[in-house]
């Protein structure tokens, strides 16, 4: 072997350092398991329907490793910047049939402020689908004493490009309503699946951490609608032809809560997450919405 590294060697740092170049990320390498909730209004042609409502009890494992070293970006109009990261793999299935839902393959990065173009540190999330889409998220991190703030989070449909209607709109569409029988929507409902879940699944959240104590909280939050000031470069989401005309991913957002909690004289973390995908077909903006508490087991 050569005594001296190649000039384009990277070296792994210590542990510590690792963990402070990941910066708000620093907590999440390991492996978390949990359970959430899904729901999908997604296309019915095939049945002659506008939808089909699927709702999903789920069971989550999540595992990320930090990259070894930095990733540096070459600048031509600033100097070069370096990230730095993690890689994960998100795997998801139903909790009562067992059956697979979603895996998602992706990156985790802490980017730093910037001049060209001028930004403040930031998170991303770049995220691969296997439906054919590719999502990049950005956005931001803060630390809150105490609980996160968990708020409602839409499923009524409304126009594209229209206004978001506010927490506890009315649903016209009757197969968001369980208290009537309707033949495009899971059936039997699942058990634990409960009218309130559905018209807010972030309630869902707010049961998990019910009587805990959680000392510290770790917010990131990312988004796939560009910043401002930066409409030609920046976050978005792309699909595979077949979407455009059928569903197209219009928008993506996710709040992520990295959560210390206080169990007797000890502590243990949680990860919580609301994520909401607007699928766009029939002249409308559907809420694909996904939640999940995870515990930290390794």
């Amino acid at each position: 072997m050569p005594s001296t590294p190649p000039p384009d060697f990277r070296s792994a740092a210590p542990v510590l350092t690792r963990f402070q170049e990941l910066g708000p990320l620093g907590e999440l390498p390991g492996t978390w398991s949990g359970h959430g909730f899904n729901l999908i209004a997604r296309p019915d042609f095939q049945q002659g329907n506008d939808i089909f409502l699927e709702l999903n009890p789920t069971d989550e494992h999540l595992v990320l490793s930090a990259i070894g070293g930095a990733i540096p970006n070459r600048g031509s109009v600033q100097d070069d910047i370096e990230l730095f990261g993690l890689h994960y793999l998100q795997q998801i299935s139903d909790h009562s049939t067992g059956g697979a839902i979603h895996i998602e393959p992706g990156l985790w990065l802490n980017i730093p402020s910037t001049t060209d173009p001028q930004q403040g540190a930031t998170v991303a999330r770049l995220a691969s689908i296997p439906h054919g889409t590719a999502v990049l998220g950005q956005g931001t991190s803060f630390e809150v004493p105490g609980p996160p703030e968990i708020r409602p989070a839409n499923t009524v449909p409304f126009a594209i490009n229209g206004p978001e209607p506010a927490p506890g709109a009315a649903n016209s569409f009757p197969e968001y309503n369980l208290s009537q029988p309707n033949p495009f929507r899971t059936t039997p409902t699942p058990a634990g699946v409960t009218q309130e879940i559905v018209t807010n699944p972030n309630s869902l959240l707010l049961a998990d951490i019910a009587g805990q104590k959680i000392t510290e909280t770790i917010v990131l939050t990312v988004s796939s609608v560009p910043p401002k000031g930066i409409a030609t470069f920046g976050p978005g989401a792309e699909d595979i032809p077949f979407l455009g005309p059928n569903a197209t991913v219009g928008q993506f957002s996710a709040i992520f809560w990295i959560e210390t909690v206080q169990f007797g004289d000890r502590h243990f973390l949680q990860l919580q997450y609301t994520q909401t995908v607007l699928l766009n077909f029939a002249d409308l903006s559907w809420p694909h919405v996904s939640v999940a508490t995870l515990r930290k087991v390794t």
